[in-house]
């Protein structure tokens, strides 16, 4: 290493290696601090925004307990202006769950199907897909039911899974397969989480009829003092 002996040299030094190489470092200091300046800037960006989302989302789910109409409405607007936000396929869940309330199928359906194709995790798609295959077994939509319970749910959710198949099952009068689904349920611990899977197991139980005993009617017996 070469060693300078005063700062006047040192200053030459560092005037020759910036002549040398000015221009690289230059550009290259440049483009590192543009790019963490950038970087930061979205950073900071993205988290502004993501905390008006979520404060937009506690603000509605406040509503949602004080006015139900206000709820839907500013709920549905935050759904439209928010893209496939997380918060959205809550929102749609919320939503959902008002719409149910008044029986309102056709825009319970509709936020369900907002909210799984929203869902940020497989846990909460999973979730509205249930809630979804359940109200189109009421509705006795039982091909759409199955098709949203095929659509590759985690395993955990393998017993509700199950169980509403079997429901679907023996609204249709298919209490064989009724039966099969509801054991498939109980054996992926379905009972932990639905305690009445059990009763309707039992309830399909098959019943042995036993051959009741042919009744014996006595026949008179005639005497002869009778005959005289």
């Amino acid at each position: 290493m070469e060693i300078y002996q005063t700062e006047e040299q040192q200053v030459e030094a560092i005037k020759g290696y910036w002549a040398k190489n000015g221009m690289t470092i230059s550009a290259g200091i440049f483009l590192g601090f543009a790019g963490f300046i950038g970087f930061n800037f979205y950073q900071d960006n993205q988290l502004e925004q993501e905390l008006a989302v979520s404060d937009s989302y506690q603000t509605l789910m406040e509503q949602s307990a004080t006015d139900a109409k206000a709820f839907t409405e500013n709920g549905e607007k935050f759904i439209s202006e928010n893209g496939n936000n997380s918060y959205v396929s809550l929102t749609a869940l919320a939503l959902a769950k008002e719409s149910a309330t008044h029986k309102d199928w056709t825009q319970v359906e509709k936020q369900l199907t907002t909210a799984i194709e929203s869902a940020p995790t497989d846990g909460i798609k999973a979730i509205a897909s249930l809630r979804l295959a359940r109200v189109q077994v009421q509705l006795e939509q039982y091909s759409q039911a199955f098709a949203t319970l095929n659509n590759n749910l985690p395993e955990a959710f393998t017993a509700a899974i199950e169980e509403i198949k079997g429901d679907a099952y023996l609204q249709q009068g298919k209490k064989d397969l009724a039966r099969n689904a509801y054991q498939a349920a109980i054996a992926a611990d379905g009972i932990a989480t639905s305690p009445s899977l059990q009763i309707k197991l039992d309830d399909l139980a098959q019943v042995t009829t036993l051959p009741t005993a042919k009744k014996v009617v006595a026949e008179p017996v005639v005497t002869e003092s009778e005959d005289k």
